[in-house]
């Protein structure tokens, strides 16, 4: 370790998600669990400020310059004015958190009618004593409303999402915390319950027509999807629609065909899509278990899986430097070699590389591999030409805390065990620590570190608790010297 750049050539930039952070967070509940949620807020999220009021007109008063949300459950909702908190605090996020048996299993058009107060939520999720649990499904819900924060006001940065397109707020609450768990800050979700409303998103138009010419101009954020999980029957002009999804995917097929598709369904119908996508039985048992598993494989998170035309996988690659390796092998003129350039091509023409680079914190060689559309050996020779290069700037590219450049793993638990504890706060608030070790090839210790929040000596332990073990159980030397 050392307090100047002498070794260094570059400074690690860690790709940002979130550039606006919520802030603050009120939550106004008749339900006990849900104002009990406040201290697991402060816990898991130590950067807000949570406040639990008593009074509708407290909340219908409040008002902040902070990035907002408000939590609000089916008592609470109907009675404040959601006209005057909006005019009080402009791009607040209103949740609503429902016990409602219908609300949670119904699409927006028959709730809305049964239950109008609904209908002023930006946000809906269900709540229970089981799955949905206050304690699950409040921190998530906080952090979904900062993913549509930054997605509203943020819509020219180059991000990653996951779209979640489903009707009933009920599986999305309860897969939802699962989801956040994978890809901490690495990408946002986006949850459409409506046909409409995806197009929207990912188009900039509902418009079918528009969208099917191949000269129409895209303004939505499609680009920026790199995963989608939907419903089999969703919402399309208010009628419940069995083609939606058929449809939803034809037209992201045709515009958009690197991106990974999960349809989460139990229905019988949703076999017709198996040979081409996965297909999740929503609400089995170790369903969330599967989910996880095929997040981690095929959106760029987990491992850059190398997958032939029988769907085996031939090579699981975890690290840049295999990722070189394999890049090698594709060049030899060899049966092996060239079904591998083979299936290299093809993933080069979807953004595999860019996309998993970019989600293993490697944001500038991204930015550099994604436009190129060379093919055969010639992609094979511009991407190990950046992966090599990449691969020289690890030892001479420091995570920076504070004063302190940080080169190693020895470097990084000596210098979190004396640096002021609020320093650790913030780089573990925007998973920087476990950004930075991704990059360096320690993605399964990344892994670890990434949910380790908190405040105070219990955060500073926690971190380097699993990095000295890390250390320990793999006989890492000291090559800082």
């Amino acid at each position: 370790m050392t307090d100047t750049p002498a070794n260094s050539e570059h400074r690690f930039r860690p790709r940002s998600i979130h550039p606006i952070k919520v802030g603050q967070v009120v939550i106004f509940s008749a339900e006990k669990r849900i104002r009990e949620s406040a201290e697991l807020l402060m816990e898991v999220m130590p950067w807000l400020n949570v406040e639990v009021l008593r009074e509708p007109r407290a909340v219908n008063e409040y008002e902040t310059d902070l990035p907002l949300a408000f939590i609000l459950d089916d008592t609470a909702l109907p009675v404040v004015d959601t006209d005057a908190i909006r005019g009080n605090n402009p791009g607040c996020v209103i949740v609503l958190l429902t016990a409602n048996t219908f609300l949670q299993s119904s699409a927006p058009r028959p709730s809305r009618e049964r239950f109008p107060f609904s209908a002023s939520a930006d946000l809906v999720f269900a709540y229970d004593s089981d799955t949905c649990a206050p304690h699950l499904i409040v921190p998530a819900a906080v952090r979904a409303v900062e993913d549509l924060i930054n997605i509203r006001r943020s819509g020219h940065m180059k991000r990653f999402v996951f779209l979640v397109v489903d009707d009933e707020p009920r599986w999305v609450s309860q897969f939802l915390p699962v989801l956040y768990n994978i890809i901490g800050q690495r990408a946002a979700v986006m949850i459409a319950r409506t046909f409409e409303e995806a197009l929207t998103f990912l188009f900039g138009t509902d418009d079918e027509a528009t969208i099917e010419h191949p000269d129409s101009t895209i303004a939505g954020q499609g680009d920026d999807v790199v995963f989608l999980i939907t419903d089999l029957v969703f919402p399309r002009k208010n009628e419940l629609d069995s083609d939606s999804c058929r449809d939803l995917i034809r037209l992201i097929t045709q515009r958009y065909p690197r991106i990974p598709i999960v349809i989460a369904s139990k229905a019988d119908d949703a076999e017709a899509f198996r040979d081409d996508f996965y297909i999740l039985p929503k609400g089995d048992p170790g369903s969330l278990t599967e989910l996880k598993d095929h997040i981690h494989d095929y959106s760029g998170i987990g491992d850059f899986l190398i997958i032939d035309d029988g769907n085996n996988v031939l090579y699981r690659i975890t690290s840049i430097h295999e990722l070189h390796d394999v890049l090698c092998l594709a060049e030899e003129e060899s049966p092996e070699g060239l079904k591998i350039l083979d299936i290299l091509e093809v993933y080069g023409q979807r953004d595999a590389f860019s996309t998993w680079l970019y989600m293993h914190s490697y944001r500038e060689l991204g930015d550099i591999i994604r436009p190129d559309r060379s093919q055969g050996l010639q992609l094979i020779s511009f991407l190990k030409e950046h992966i090599a290069k990449e691969i020289e700037r690890l030892d001479r590219t420091p995570l920076i805390i504070g004063s302190e450049y940080v080169y190693t793993l020895h470097d990084l638990v000596e210098t979190l065990q004396s640096v002021p504890q609020e320093v650790i706060q913030k780089l573990a608030d925007s998973d920087v620590i476990s950004s930075w070790l991704d990059w360096q090839g320690y993605t399964l210790l990344a892994e670890e570190v990434r949910p380790i929040h908190g405040i105070g000596e219990n955060l500073r332990e926690a971190i380097t608790t699993v990095i000295d073990r890390w250390i320990r159980d793999y006989r890492i030397e000291d090559l800082s010297g």
